[in-house]
């Protein structure tokens, strides 16, 4: 699914022009980035959280020369799935009640 994808599903669920699905779904990933520069964590309940990891200062190899290159410490983001999330992605025979916003019945098909 691309983001575009996103967006059309988003305009197709809400009854909502392309326009304003756009500007909701840019307004996610913006909090979403903000807060990870800012070093926060997101937890969204039976989806999963976005976190960021530091990475130690490392030498790497330029892979065209050999030579030796100073990589910096920089963070990065990471991404771990709920235990709802794998459950739902890993069971196909599972029957998940109607309340379950990850019902397999209303995922939407990929």
């Amino acid at each position: 699914m691309t983001k575009a994808d996103l967006i059309e599903e988003v305009s197709r669920v809400v009854e909502m022009t392309r326009k304003e699905s756009e500007v909701i779904v840019e307004a996610i990933f913006d909090s979403i980035v903000r807060s990870l520069r800012t070093g926060d964590k997101i937890e969204i309940r039976g989806f999963g959280s976005f976190r960021t990891r530091q990475r130690q200062p490392r030498i790497g190899r330029n892979p065209k020369t050999g030579a030796r290159v100073e990589v910096p410490a920089k963070k990065i983001p990471y991404f771990k799935p709920s235990k709802e999330l794998k459950d739902v992605v890993n069971s196909f025979a599972a029957v998940a009640s109607p309340e379950s916003p990850l019902a397999p019945e209303q995922a939407p098909n990929s």
